[in-house]
């Protein structure tokens, strides 16, 4: 793969965000009134846009939503934040592509302010030249104008880039911008949702990743 800028998703791609997510979606939905025991119940607010999500799967309106939002935080921020693992092998990854001399960017649908300090908590940041997500207020939070504002910021050539992430959201949303895609099968995007998408590569495992770009 010759690519001269590489687009990482976080949440699935990166990291594996499973407790902090959860516990965080858990927390909200207890404080208003609905119990949740099964934190698996909830892996499916990882990767999507939590107000969206909170609508669709209980039907919320857009002011109950805001407010699932932001009992979500109010636990993430200080906690779920840090319940969360780098997987095995991104690091490795991530000093390949260092030493071929790509640019690397994180663009995620999590808050930038989330997104940056779980970086550098984990200490991957320096990796990147810039990490791009969303605003507190929901700006940004749909993959097509993140990447389309991505790009135009750095100025960046869609040929010359590539999208590498774990749910359909990421896929759509770099093909849309004229990207090449990657989509990945360790993450939590099910074979099927990521073959829907027809991307233009398919690894199933980080070491597969890894030694495509060693090609």
């Amino acid at each position: 793969m010759h690519y001269q800028n590489i687009l990482f998703d976080l949440d699935g791609t990166l990291t594996d965000p499973r407790e902090g997510i959860t516990r965080s979606i858990q927390f909200a939905l207890a404080q208003l009134g609905i119990d949740e025991p099964d934190l698996t119940q909830l892996e499916h607010f990882i990767g999507p846009p939590l107000l969206q999500q909170f609508m669709h799967a209980y039907g919320f309106d857009e002011a109950k939503a805001w407010e699932a939002v932001g009992f979500y935080r109010e636990r993430f921020k200080v906690t779920g934040l840090y319940e969360n693992q780098v997987f095995e092998g991104v690091f490795a990854l991530l000093d390949t592509l260092a030493g071929q001399g790509l640019h690397l960017y994180i663009a995620t649908s999590k808050p930038w302010v989330f997104a940056r300090e779980i970086a550098r908590h984990f200490d991957f940041a320096k990796h990147f030249k810039v990490i791009y997500g969303s605003e507190l207020d929901g700006t940004r939070t749909d993959k097509v104008e993140l990447i389309r504002h991505l790009l135009a910021e750095e100025g960046l050539d869609p040929k010359q880039t590539l999208m590498i992430g774990d749910r359909k959201h990421d896929l759509i949303g770099a093909q849309r911008n004229g990207l090449d895609v990657v989509a990945v099968g360790y993450g939590f995007g099910s074979r099927e949702e990521l073959a829907a998408e027809s991307p233009t590569y398919h690894f199933e495992t980080l070491a597969e990743l890894h030694a495509a770009f060693l090609k």
